[in-house]
């Protein structure tokens, strides 16, 4: 099926009021620093990233331009979750569980994108289930079946991966990839992941530029990162190293060491438990990264 109109002309739908960009992060001393600006940090710093185990390599795509591009709503005290967007009319429900949606006879710029999934307190969300749809290289939906359509859940430690191509373009849209994602017993979010540098940006009165993947070229294809923030307080999965603790801290906390997740420190006088392994280095100090130390 070939769309020839907007994602919002189904019936009853049309873009609501999209929400401004989100300030970028404050560096400055008590500001609480989420996993996602440091890896905004790391991007527009240059560094040799990745600095966080299992983060693939990041985009240095408009911070390399001296550009700053709006934050993804972090897992801190000063932001809110991921914005949600409509539906659109291509969706189809009972999508196939897997994690490649790259089937035969699909062709296009190969992209791989991966990221984690957080609660509001930067715990990340094991099991959550995330449903993706898009259109082909061409721009076109597969409404007879389930062409680059899937869904799949996010691991012990909150992580996915998608492995798919560059959606093609059509009338009255930029680049997008759809996403609902819905941890147990939760509700679901809908919206949309966006292209850095997309001249049709400009004009897509649904685009919204706190759904920015970081996106970097990878060999022959792409490489795009992004991490969801959802509406719900964030209960540790099963995966997170949070039980009691039943022997002392392993020392103080220091700068330049490689942190495994369930290692307990301390610092200031408080003991912190790691929950992603992790390179530290001064900024990093446990109270102000929640998303790498939780405070026991």
């Amino acid at each position: 099926m070939t769309p020839t109109d907007r994602d919002d002309t189904g019936p009853g739908s049309g873009p609501s009021p999209s929400p401004g960009p989100s300030p970028s992060p404050s560096t400055s001393p008590g500001r609480m620093i989420s996993r996602k600006s440091l890896l905004r940090a790391a991007v527009a710093a240059g560094a040799a990233v990745p600095l966080l185990s299992g983060t693939v390599a990041l985009a240095r795509d408009s911070a390399g331009q001296g550009r700053v591009l709006p934050a993804t709503p972090d897992c801190d005290d000063g932001d809110g979750p991921t914005h949600d967007q409509i539906e659109g009319p291509y969706f189809k429900p009972n999508s196939p569980l897997r994690t490649n949606l790259v089937t035969s006879g699909v062709t296009g710029t190969p992209l791989t994108v991966s990221g984690y999934v957080f609660g509001r307190t930067c715990a990340p969300l094991s099991g959550v289930l995330l449903d993706f749809w898009q259109a082909d290289g061409a721009g076109d939906y597969d409404m007879a079946g389930y062409t680059l359509r899937g869904h799949q859940f996010t691991d012990a430690k909150g992580a996915f991966t998608l492995t798919t191509i560059v959606p093609g373009l059509y009338p009255g849209r930029t680049r997008h990839i759809h996403v609902k994602a819905q941890a147990p017993g939760q509700p679901v979010l809908t919206t949309q992941l966006y292209f850095p540098g997309e001249p049709r940006n400009n004009t897509d009165t649904l685009f919204d530029a706190t759904l920015l993947m970081n996106v970097r070229a990878a060999g022959g294809g792409k490489e795009g990162t992004f991490d969801f923030v959802l509406n719900v307080a964030g209960t540790p999965g099963p995966g997170d190293p949070t039980d009691p603790p039943t022997d002392p801290p392993s020392g103080a906390w220091a700068p330049g060491r490689s942190y495994a997740a369930g290692d307990r420190v301390t610092y200031g006088g408080a003991a912190y438990r790691c929950v992603q392994a992790h390179t530290s280095m001064a900024g990093w100090e446990p109270p102000n990264v929640p998303a790498l130390w939780r405070r026991e």
